[in-house]
């Protein structure tokens, strides 16, 4: 936090100074994205240019490259000017804005350069992008909120800047690849990156995850998927659909359909980190424990409560709480008899309770469910609102290699840490030996939405481990509902 507001006052006090050597009013440097508007305007770019740095991702090489241009104007076209401006602009803003010895020289000294303009687009839009690259692998990656799991904390269509610093940046798995896309090109449904090159799991100055973070993270059970967006994807996962039909029906339905994805391309998933590296969980009729110690519901999160009321709620009253009562968001369902169920946090239950016809407002406890982690007998009677206790594997960690740690922890030992694990007649064998204990290589993670009963989390597929974690979540941006939401501009996320 400390690094981000100095970058920015350096940033912004720097082209200050920049702003009233162009002849621009130089208060206009300070207001965030009218600023590069009226760097548009006196480097005469296309208006277009602006608004393309609303786009996720590609956005911020579109601001960079703008930023490149509006330095060409005070003549500074070589390497090092570039790469000042990407890397160091907090720094390299105020010299140009504040020392004698530079001007702005405008269109002439850009005219007048002796590459031709053609190819000087074509070179600073190639150092924006390979610039934007390494940003956005090593510093920090824009991210959009596609999903209301982590309501209210964070809203669908929130813009956030993630932290690649937080816990080290991460190595890609897979280096070649095509920039500012994920795993798929658009349009052709066709992979954007190649496996010719793969890179074991690396992270530089590595930091641990602390818990309750707000976590970006490769959402784990996307190592094999149903490549089928509509119906599948991340709502139902390749392995849930084995669950409920069985391997051999999924194959020979869907074989032409699935698809296996390294680490780093797997879907991006945003939860918070409840549970770190050897704590013991358990969730009580809703109340999260952990090391049996009751956890603060996060300031904004939200559950289903059963509301009962004599007469027909006020919606608009309702609207004024911030509950949304739209039935499309699953947050607000009428039953007949005066019986509700609404999804709110702590602050609007209050708000509902003490309506003069509200009689009674609980908290809604589910039903258990079998299609929780970790799927076997005798883990039946949890659900989302009473699950564990569980144990979060840590590196360097042993465990007995039980019947029942065999099923907790099969994924981790398997599939994550990639050794061979056998259960043949009650006894365990670990790459082709009979073992009573197994010791991990990793530290892992447990991650659930605020929104506790609208989320896909690890309650339903269990653990992440350290080198899926991504980034951290730092600050909203932007955001967007019908208009710019003005009030959630630049607010750190907590």
């Amino acid at each position: 936090m400390i690094i981000f507001i100095v970058a920015t006052l350096g940033w912004h006090i720097g082209m200050y100074g920049m702003f009233k050597k162009a002849g621009i009013p130089a208060w206009k440097a300070l207001i965030p994205f009218y600023n590069t508007w009226c760097i548009i305007e006196k480097i005469k770019l296309k208006k277009w240019w602006f608004f393309f740095q609303l786009l996720p991702i590609a956005g911020q090489f579109v601001t960079i490259w703008i930023t490149i241009k509006f330095v060409e104007h005070f003549g500074r076209f070589g390497f090092w000017h570039h790469a000042l401006t990407v890397f160091l602009p907090f720094i390299y803003f105020p010299y140009l804005g504040y020392s004698n010895s530079e001007r702005f020289a405008g269109e002439m000294v850009v005219n007048n350069y002796k590459k031709s303009a053609g190819r000087e687009w074509i070179d600073a839009a190639a150092f924006a992008v390979v610039a934007a690259t390494l940003i956005r692998t090593f510093v920090f990656e824009a991210y959009t909120i596609p999903t209301p799991s982590m309501e209210k904390t964070l809203l669908v269509n929130d813009f956030l800047f993630v932290s690649k610093s937080a816990y080290g940046p991460r190595i890609p798995n897979t280096p070649l690849a095509m920039p500012f896309v994920h795993h798929t090109l658009p349009g052709l449904n066709a992979k954007s990156y190649s496996e010719w090159i793969k890179i074991p799991y690396t992270r530089w100055f590595a930091k641990d995850v602390d818990r309750n973070d707000a976590v970006v993270f490769n959402f784990p059970t996307n190592d094999t998927l149903i490549n089928d967006e509509e119906n599948f994807g991340s709502k139902i996962t390749y392995y849930q659909a084995v669950r409920e039909i069985g391997r051999d029906r999924v194959w020979q339905n869907y074989g032409d359909l699935i698809i296996t994805r390294p680490v780093d391309k797997r879907e991006n998933f945003i939860k918070r980190c409840v549970a770190i590296a050897g704590d013991k969980l358990e969730i009580r009729n809703t109340v999260l424990y952990i090391n049996d110690v009751a956890q603060p519901f996060p300031k904004d999160s939200e559950l289903f409560y059963t509301v009962q009321a004599s007469s027909p709620l006020d919606e608009e009253v309702l609207q004024s709480f911030g509950i949304h009562t739209d039935p499309e968001q699953r947050e607000f369902m009428t039953y007949n008899g005066g019986m509700y169920i609404i999804n709110m946090t702590q602050e609007e239950k209050k708000k509902v309770a003490a309506l003069k016809n509200v009689v009674k407002v609980d908290v809604q406890i589910n039903p258990v469910s079998s299609e929780l982690y970790p799927f076997y007998d005798t883990a039946v009677h949890w659900s989302v609102d009473n699950f564990g206790p569980l144990w979060i594997p840590k590196k360097g960690t042993s465990i007995p290699l039980t019947a029942d740690n065999y099923v907790r922890y099969e994924r981790c030992i398997r599939t994550y840490e990639g050794n061979e694990l056998e259960n043949r007649n009650g006894k365990i064998f670990l790459n082709g030996t009979e073992a009573n204990s197994y010791t991990f290589k990793m530290n892992y993670y447990w991650l659930m939405g605020d929104n506790r009963h609208n989320s896909l989390d690890s309650r339903y597929w269990g653990f992440v481990p350290e080198d899926h974690v991504v980034g951290k979540a730092s600050l909203i941006w932007f955001s967007w509902e019908k208009g710019p939401r003005w009030k959630r501009l630049f607010n750190v996320i907590r």
